[in-house]
């Protein structure tokens, strides 16, 4: 990286900082990121990531105590701001562990229908509101060989900083859009032939592993307590399920968090393996 100048901050008040104030607050982040297009990475190789994804830098906020992280970000042009520790604890509402903040511009999102028209495996997300899931699936789409992932109108924001968090930087990997409604929002996927399947722990449902080869593929994923809604239950082409252990469901055990969900699903459905994997050099 490039030497640059950074600007030593006290104030807390101070309007450059503005981009990270009260980061913990769901309800005040979300009206500012929205109104403001942009979004908050926390960690230097989050950061990274999210620069080379080409999302253009605002600012960086470094706490005094890490300016040994500075080496490690992307030379960029945008202002770095080096705050007191305590300044930093209540600017944002939380003790900055993780090193460097970056504000960076948010970047237009395609059209479900243009993201869909090159993919074969696509994971669709009906109204998950906790942002660590949603962060959490993106990562197992990018390890499992998803080529994308649909957003129902009411889901959580995959570049909420909780989300990036837990997603390492996964969201910047796996392209995504967002559906302009609900209601008849599985029409588009279905006119690009994908086929649909709506996972649920029905017993009735077909094993997912058992489901015949298909061109495209598209797993419905339904909300963390109540699962798809009935429409989009309705609307799929085959309800699937994962196998439980008879043991588990003696105990009454009989489905997964959502996040597990998808990466079985993913497994089962052979997305690892629906692109060719290089030769060796």
């Amino acid at each position: 990286m490039t030497q640059r100048m950074t600007q030593r901050v006290t104030d807390v008040d101070d309007p450059r900082l503005a981009d990270y104030t009260r980061l913990t607050d769901v309800a005040l982040r979300t009206h500012l990121e929205s109104a403001h297009g942009l979004f908050i990475a926390e960690g230097t190789k989050v950061i990274s990531r999210a620069v080379a994804a080409g999302y253009p830098v605002r600012s960086v906020l470094l706490a005094e105590g890490r300016l040994g992280d500075l080496p490690a970000l992307p030379a960029t042009a945008a202002p770095v701001y080096v705050v007191p520790g305590e300044t930093a604890e209540r600017l944002t509402g939380y003790h900055v562990h993780r090193g460097a903040l970056a504000s960076l511009c948010r970047t237009p999102l395609p059209q479900p229908g243009a993201l869909c028209a090159a993919a074969r495996r696509v994971i669709v997300l009906e109204d998950l509101v906790d942002h660590g899931n949603v962060g959490a699936i993106f990562r197992c789409a990018a390890a499992l060989g998803v080529d994308a992932v649909i957003l129902s109108p009411r889901c959580a924001d995959p570049l909420y900083r909780r989300a990036v968090k837990v997603s390492m930087g996964a969201v910047f990997a796996i392209p995504y859009a967002r559906m302009t409604g609900w209601y008849d929002g599985l029409a588009e996927l279905r006119a690009a032939g994908f086929l649909l399947l709506a996972l649920t722990p029905d017993p009735a449902a077909a094993p997912i592993g058992e489901i015949a080869a298909a061109e495209r593929v598209a797993l419905l994923l339904g909300t963390e307590g109540d699962g798809l809604s009935s429409r989009w239950r309705h609307e799929a082409d085959q309800a699937v399920r994962i196998p439980m252990h008879p043991d588990a469901l003696a105990a009454g055990v009989d489905s997964l968090n959502v996040v597990a969900a998808a990466a079985i699903a993913c497994h089962l459905l052979g997305a690892v393996n629906h692109r060719p994997v290089p030769p060796c050099s």
